[in-house]
């Protein structure tokens, strides 16, 4: 029996994701590419995307669960049974595979099979037994057929380790990470907001399709009452719910998390905020970072085994959840006002959760204006000596330092804030902050270039000062935004 055009009733609401599918379509009209292995975080969209991939393409989708071997097997044949006429008999996931490059013997078919760790089983040996077995389908099975394979799935350790050297699919598959959506695309979903709002409500969601729908509603407050902050709300539990996901002691993630909700942190600042020794710290931080929760970051131009790196929470959803939801979870839970709760505890402090994702749309956009820069990142290290002697000045930081080779190119702060940018900002970038970097072994190129960003515009003495200096460039938040 043919396999039919796969016919996906919700693509209407699916937006975005345009170089994605791009990429997934050059795959499709390959007749030799290899089967993908698509993966990414919870909620980054990995289902909607290969639906709507497959739609209007011969296509066999398939979705496995946690359950047991044998009921999981049961299932597959009983999705499989009306396109082969017969009820197959799959003694192993091998032989699932075996099937389903077999009904690609004839016609060019796309097969997806989403949430595949759920079909490897819980244990070292059950995982690595079908890793084998479906090795061996593929060898035997893919060159006589014209099926196109995907398999995806959110345990993204456990796909990660597929390609690896020690993994019996290694080299098997094509590496696709899935990764939060830019914010050009993310604004699909607000089309009636101004590029502040959209900005504000991306900073929420971190680019997650999920969590955008949920900051959909043109009144913030009644969305983050409705969707997140209510104790009934879909997405109440979202940042424990991750976790237990993939993580046999969540509560220890939590903790760390929880240490980096407010601003980045060495493991030190870690270990004390958790208890945890610094040595049996480790390997949760590179859980977390494996998962794509968080990263370790270091001041441009420092070298990779520098001390002064610090941890990032780099899920923005997750932060927001750590900074105003958990830690007021007992009194939402007992039936506090949701409503109340995001406008006395969410609206005032939202610009200063803003303003992290606001400096990264900073150094993207640095990126894209100055290409002949190498490395754009943040900087932070030792005041002057001078300074630090006198107990004026201990530590400076840049929100964007951009490099070509060890010389500075450009230096660049934003700000979001209620209140235009103040001289101060500008004055500090030269009198403390440009020397601070040299004075850690970075050189300052001849006309450097000064960049201000703010949501609130500039003081007329900034303004002033900008007029009578072309190294220096003011970018309201509107124009950058609208450029990145």
């Amino acid at each position: 029996m043919l396999v039919q055009p796969s016919n996906w009733a919700a693509r209407g609401g699916f937006l975005g994701r345009d170089r994605e599918l791009a990429r997934l379509e050059a795959w499709w009209d390959e007749p030799d590419a290899q089967p993908i292995n698509l993966y990414g975080r919870r909620r980054v969209g990995k289902s909607w995307l290969v639906r709507r991939f497959a739609h209007g393409k011969p296509a066999i989708i398939l979705v496995a669960e946690r359950t047991t071997a044998t009921l999981q097997r049961a299932k597959m044949a009983d999705e499989l049974e009306p396109l082969l006429g017969m009820r197959p008999e799959i003694r192993d996931i091998g032989e699932l595979f075996k099937i389903l490059y077999r009904l690609g013997s004839t016609e060019r078919i796309l097969i997806i099979v989403d949430e595949f760790p759920y079909l490897l089983g819980s244990n070292g040996g059950e995982v690595s037994d079908n890793l084998t077995s479906i090795q061996a389908a593929l060898e035997q099975n893919r060159d006589g057929s014209m099926a196109k394979l995907i398999i995806c799935g959110s345990i993204v350790t456990q796909m990660e380790q597929l390609q690896s050297l020690k993994s019996p699919l290694h080299g098997r598959f094509d590496r696709f990470v899935l990764e939060p959506m830019e914010f050009r695309d993310a604004r699909l979903f607000t089309p009636t907001l101004d590029v502040v709002d959209q900005f504000t409500r991306y900073s929420i969601s971190g680019g997650m399709p999920r969590y955008l729908r949920a900051c959909q509603k043109t009144d913030l407050v009644e969305a983050l009452a409705a969707e997140v902050v209510d104790s009934n709300s879909p997405l109440f539990n979202e940042a424990i719910s991750v976790l237990q996901s993939e993580l046999r002691e969540p509560g220890v993630y939590l903790g760390i998390l929880g240490a980096l909700t407010a601003k980045p942190a060495n493991a030190a600042a870690i270990s004390a905020a958790t208890g945890l020794d610094s040595k049996a710290l480790s390997p949760y931080l590179e859980r977390l970072a494996n998962m794509g929760l968080i990263r370790r970051r270091l001041p441009v131009g420092a070298a990779t085994n520098a001390r002064s790196g610090q941890w990032q929470c780099r899920d923005e959803f997750m932060r927001f959840s750590f900074r105003f939801v958990r830690p007021y979870q007992a009194d939402l839970e007992a039936g506090a006002d949701a409503r109340h709760h995001v406008n006395q505890h969410v609206v005032p402090r939202l610009a200063e959760h803003t303003a992290g994702p606001f400096e990264e749309a900073l150094r993207r956009w640095i990126r894209r204006e100055f290409p002949s820069a190498a490395i754009c990142g943040p900087w932070w290290g030792h005041s002057l000596h001078a300074e630090r002697r006198a107990g004026t000045r201990q530590t400076e930081e840049i929100d964007a330092v951009a490099l070509r080779g060890k010389s500075v190119v450009v230096v660049a702060e934003a700000k979001w804030t209620d209140a235009p940018m103040a001289l101060n900002v500008l004055a500090d970038l030269d009198a403390y902050k440009l020397p601070a970097l040299e004075q850690a072994g970075l050189s300052i190129a001849d006309g450097v270039q000064r960049v201000l960003t703010s949501r609130s515009g500039f003081s007329r003495a900034i303004q002033r000062q900008a007029a009578g200096d072309s190294n220096i460039r003011l970018i309201s938040a509107v124009d950058l935004l609208e450029d990145i």
